[in-house]
């Protein structure tokens, strides 16, 4: 055991077991999504692999295993968006056609594995020709477009999903937009600190100890990815498609005439009448149940009618309840967070945030200037 090894052991091991614990759920549960971020668990342990063992005094990588294919770097970001999808997505599934994005990935595998299997002679020759080296040089290029690619259409599938849910649900946190936007900027920032690290070391020569700060860095990648990630709420029915329009759109433009004010006030009656804001889950597709008609109607008619999306609609009736509920005796002993809570809300931070955009003040501020 060293300070050098036993980190990179650590994080090797856990990147592994949590890669099958990913896999073992997805396949209970049948969803994709656990299973995707179970391969990106097992990706970051070859990562750590070379130096987990180099660091280890572990040589069969370099002498029985010289020259097999083992890089991984072109599996990430199509592996991290695809993830993405299919969380996003439970009715999303993997096809032929998507093949197509592992690709590169193959062609350099099938070309260091054509070399391999002819022995270790072969290898050796092949690693010290030329083509050898700017095959290396076309490797690295194409892993930085991939993760540009990859990363880029992650940011832009993260910004369109938050866009949709705020027409869908009225618990913004369904998903967590924390933890999607932690993983893609923790996911880009490890990539990049590798390059930087092999860009300095190309100009330095560092020697093989120096390497081992950005493997470091990926065991702290890999406890956050596998214990967070495993800890999100995975909701059984949600479907963003990931299409051009992030806001539901009308099969057709509705009248501005009687149907409209009919829709506004059936709606108002609905609310008044049976406050279905109070189900802390309560989300578009429910309330369109509830009043017999299509989510895509019940949004362009909340839309138009209210000049809302559908959070802030919601919100809108939990925030009002609960400035009614906070003046009446029989709520005096709850506490601020309780009150919000039995009002429909789920989280302190969603209350204090829909609060404060719909009032100006914050909870206690409001509390405290009305002397309630």
């Amino acid at each position: 055991m060293s300070i050098y090894s036993t980190p990179l052991q650590v994080g090797y091991f856990l990147a592994l077991v949590m890669a099958l614990s990913f896999w073992y759920r997805g396949w209970r549960e049948e969803r994709l999504s656990d299973g995707l971020l179970g391969w990106v668990l097992f990706m970051l342990a070859m990562e750590m692999q070379d130096y987990t063992f180099g660091f280890s005094g572990i040589n069969i990588l370099w002498e029985e295993l010289n020259g097999f294919p083992r890089g991984v770097s072109l599996l990430f970001g199509p592996v991290i968006y695809f993830y993405l999808r299919a969380q996003v997505n439970r009715s999303f599934h993997l096809s032929w056609q998507h093949l197509i994005h592992l690709l590169p990935w193959f062609l350099f595998f099938s070309v260091d594995l054509y070399f391999f299997v002819q022995g270790k002679y072969v290898v050796q020759w092949w690693q010290g020709s030329n083509a050898f080296r700017w095959t290396e040089e076309l490797h690295g290029l194409f892993n930085y477009l991939s993760y540009a690619f990859y990363f880029t259409m992650s940011l832009n599938l993260y910004r369109r999903y938050r866009k949709w849910a705020t027409h869908q649900y009225s618990d913004q946190e369904v998903i967590s937009f924390k933890w999607f936007r932690n993983f893609i900027f923790l996911m880009i920032f490890g990539m990049l600190f590798k390059v930087i690290m092999f860009a300095l070391d190309a100009i330095f020569d560092w020697d093989f100890y120096q390497d081992w700060w950005w493997n470091l860095g990926l065991v702290a990648i890999t406890f956050y990815v596998g214990i967070q990630g495993y800890a999100q709420l995975q909701p059984v029915h949600i479907s963003f498609a990931n299409s051009g329009n992030a806001v539901p759109q009308p099969d057709r433009e509705p009248d501005k005439s009687d149907d409209v004010s009919e829709w506004q006030d059936k709606i108002t009656a609905y609310m008044m009448e049976h406050k279905p804001y109070l189900n802390a889950q309560l989300t578009l597709r429910d309330l369109a149940a509830l009043l017999h008609t299509n989510p895509t109607t019940l949004s362009s008619a909340i839309n138009q009618n209210f000049n809302k999306n559908f959070n802030d609609f919601i919100n809108s009736y939990r925030v009002e309840e609960f400035l009614k509920r906070l003046n009446q005796t029989e709520y005096r002993h709850f506490t601020l967070l309780a009150l919000a809570l039995d009002c429909g809300f789920n989280s302190k931070a969603t209350f204090n945030r829909a609060f404060r955009k719909i009032t100006g003040k914050s909870p206690v501020e409001f509390r405290n200037g009305y002397g309630v």
